[in-house]
Parts: C-alpha cells; structure tokens; sequence
C-alpha cells in the first residue's frame, strides 16, 4: 500500500501542476528543469496578488525549499506592465466593512510567505519587470536576486491609503544608503528603471527583451551553486547598456533628504521642509500633505524601530500594526479615494 500511495501522490501532485498551467490560473506554478517557476498571472489587473494566490505560492516554495531536484525558484509576472502592483486592497477593505476574517488571514499568510521567501534555503530568483509595489515588493525584496529591467516601477505607495510601507517595509527600507528609505516610505516616490538597481533595491539590471533567454539559461543550469546563478546573472548584467550613464534621480537631493528626513517625529520632518523652502522641499511637503496623517506617523515610526530589529520581529510588528489599520478608518476612506 506505501508504495502504491506514493505512485498516487506523485500522479497528484502532477495532475495539480498541469491543472496549474491553465492559462486562466492566477498563479502558475511549474517545474522546468532544475527551476521552480512562479508566475503570477492577472495581467487584466496588472498581477495583484489575491489571498488564493498567496495560499498557492506558499506551500509551494517550502515544497522545492525540500526537493533535491530543485535548485532555484524563480517569480515573474505576465504581461509587459507589471510584475506586481500590490495587494488585492479593495478586497481586502470590503471584507474589512462586513467584519470578515481576511483582514486577518491576508496580512497573515502574506508575511509568512515573505518570511518562507526570506529564509528559503534555495537561490530565488524576482525578474521585477514593470511595476512592483507593495505587494509586489513583499514577493521580490526579500529574495536573493532582484533583477530590474528598463521597464521596472518601484514604490511603496502606502501612506496615500491610510495603511504603512509593509510586507518588511520596517526592515529594508532603514537599510538603504541614507534616509532614502525612509523617504520613499513616507512620499511613496517612484523609482524607475536602473534606478531600482542604484537605490539597492534590485541586485541586477536586464534588459526586459533580454529576460526570456535570462529565464532558458537559468533553467538550463546543470545542478548549480547560488555562485553559478550569480555568475549568469552578472554575465547579463554587465551586457546591460541601457540607461548606464545617467546618474542616480536621488543623488543630486541626497544632502536633503538625509537631513530632511532625519527627524525624529513626523512634525520634525514637516518644520525642517518648511524652513528649507527649497524646490525639492516644497514638492515633498504637497506630496506629504495628501497622505494620511496617521499613516506617516505609523510609518516613522514603524522605520525608525525596525532599523534594530530582525526581519521577524519586523513582520510581527507590522501584522499588529495591520490590524490597527483595519481598526481604524483612513484605510477604508484612501482605498475609496
């Protein structure tokens, strides 16, 4: 009986995988190789990661986190617009009105699958081509590689709806060069392309046309070392001619924004804008202006207290803060604006 039980699992789980390179499912998950693949697939609403898709993703990665035959896990998204442009919000602010329990499943099983990424002991592979935001960040950033293309969008846009710069927001954002973290948490601003790469947020830059036979050579390693994968992924990275000559879109405001965005409390932060009346100064103040006052000062905060703890305890923080949240009702008013 054993034996013939685990011929039936593997018929299964074969059967499953099969059913998952339907082209109607949200997420598709295959083996090719000695990859895993993970592509996200609602390109209508440009990848936004839905509960059920999180459900699948998870179990997933801690299944080829425990296969010999697989040596890396690499995510991409369908579609030329997106890799992932968040989380399913107005979902989640509907079920929040009808007291439903997702409010608490998503953030839930959202972090876990960001920490299962985090601590996978496997090379994981993000090919962030077009927009990733929030959610999106939560599925790249905490992977070994992030490969941005010309195409790439980046931002943490959450303080413009009533939420915070989430999915371990608290533990890499304080970790880039700088205050930039903490200013691209509280304005949301954009990071495009090669910039990604210059801000640390992606480790390569690509060409988006180049991804394809980026994906078949990694697919064709024989048995490799995370050493292999980084030298494929280096071999294409210097290739890169796009945009290598442009200087970093921060670099000329960085001497601001680290004193600007230095103080210890949102007030701080708005008094020093203010008495710098620079430009740059001014337009950060409109922008800071729109977003929810409650959410910049969780934000500060949340960033300010992850900058010294581990990525676990920064993901047990946030969860509690997402809870507050969905308490609260700037997150039900900025998802309706």
């Amino acid at each position: 009986r054993p034996k013939s039980f685990n011929r039936l699992q593997v018929i299964l789980q074969h059967l499953k995988m099969s059913a998952h390179t339907d082209s109607t499912a949200e997420v598709v998950l295959e083996k090719r190789g000695g990859a895993g693949i993970i592509t996200l697939n609602r390109p209508k609403v440009l990848n936004a990661l839905s509960f059920s898709m999180i459900q699948q993703i998870y179990p997933q990665i801690k299944a080829w986190e425990q296969d010999p035959e697989t040596f890396l896990i690499i995510i991409k998204g369908t579609g030329e617009k997106a890799f992932c442009a968040g989380g399913d919000i107005k979902v989640i602010a509907d079920a929040g009105k009808t007291g439903d329990r997702l409010t608490q499943d998503f953030f839930r099983e959202e972090y876990t699958m960001n920490n299962a990424i985090a601590t996978c002991k496997k090379p994981y592979v993000a090919l962030i081509n077009g927009i990733t935001m929030g959610a999106g960040v939560g599925l790249s950033i905490h992977g070994q590689f992030r490969v941005a293309t010309e195409k790439t969008l980046f931002a943490m846009p959450e303080t413009a709806i009533g939420l915070f710069p989430d999915v371990g927001g608290g533990y890499f954002l304080p970790r880039l060069s700088g205050k930039i973290g903490y200013y691209l948490g509280l304005t949301g601003f954009r990071l495009k392309g090669r910039d990604v790469l210059k801000a640390g947020i992606a480790t390569h830059f690509v060409e988006s046309e180049k991804l394809p036979a980026l994906e078949k050579d990694l697919i064709a390693l024989k048995s490799p070392s995370t050493e292999n994968i980084a030298d494929l992924l280096n071999s294409y990275h210097v290739k890169s001619k796009v945009d290598q000559e442009k200087q970093f879109v921060l670099l000329e405001h960085m001497e601001k924004i680290n004193s600007l965005f230095s103080g210890n409390s949102m007030e701080e932060i708005v008094t020093k804008l203010k008495q710098d009346g620079s430009p740059f100064a001014i337009k950060q103040l409109e922008t800071i202006n729109k977003m929810s006052p409650t959410s910049l000062k969780l934000a500060l905060r949340q960033l300010r207290e992850g900058a010294s703890m581990s990525l676990q305890e920064v993901f047990t923080m946030e969860y509690r803060l997402s809870q507050a949240c969905m308490r609260g009702h700037d997150f039900y008013e900025g998802v309706r604006a």
